[in-house]
């Protein structure tokens, strides 16, 4: 039985962001379902793991990590990911890049903001739908536009998955979840078929976990 537990939920994707990274070190880990849905990430069980009531949560190592890109910092650092460049300006620039989509886009388009969107606008079922359009729409065109000083080959920064991969990949499922146009973006078209086609990312694919 393994010591590696995760508790995720198969749509959220900070949680797809370290099940590629679980992956991508080959580690087997156990998953834990938290149903944001149901609202099991309120659950006193879960927000003693994680005060925040968020996932995902990581036990590693006899360590329990929230945060998902501390947790890939973490797995990059302990198992040589190579998710960042050895040098720190090209590191921070990769980083950069990442960020563009997990610090800026993602965060105003998770779960619970767009649940307060509906909640503010209940009479206007389309709120939800224009909000994410409204977010991940440009930020996917910023991250086309700072793609242009890499080389995709053929991921986002080089020859092998980076940290903007990991980043990237979970953002492209929710703009196609929310009918966000992405298709004058050839570069991020490109890299989505390079990471659809690396065994890491393809199982950690939302759809291949949801519950039936």
């Amino acid at each position: 039985m393994t010591d590696t537990i995760l508790y995720d939920y198969w749509r959220s994707s900070a949680s797809y962001r370290v099940r590629i990274a679980l992956n991508l070190a080959g580690i087997d880990y156990k998953a834990v379902s938290i149903d944001l849905v149901a609202g099991t990430h309120k659950s006193p069980e879960h927000i003693a793991r994680n005060p925040q009531g968020l996932v995902p949560v990581l036990e590693i190592d006899g360590h329990r990590f929230t945060q998902s890109l501390a947790i890939l910092d973490y797995l990059n650092d302990t198992r040589t990911l190579g998710l960042l460049p050895a040098d720190p300006a090209a590191a921070a620039k990769v980083r950069s890049l990442a960020h563009s989509v997990a610090v800026d886009v993602h965060p105003v388009c998770n779960l619970g903001v767009v649940g307060h969107v509906s909640r503010l606008l209940p009479d206007q079922p389309e709120a939800k739908v224009d909000w994410m359009k409204h977010f991940i729409t440009p930020g996917l065109a910023a991250f086309e536009a700072l793609l242009a000083d890499f080389d995709q080959s053929p991921f986002c920064c080089g020859d092998t998955p980076s940290l903007a991969d990991v980043c990237l990949m979970p953002q492209l499922y929710n703009a196609r979840r929310w009918g966000a146009d992405f298709s004058d973006c050839a570069r991020i078209q490109a890299v989505e078929r390079a990471c659809a086609d690396h065994p890491a990312f393809a199982d950690a694919y939302p759809d291949q976990l949801k519950p039936v």
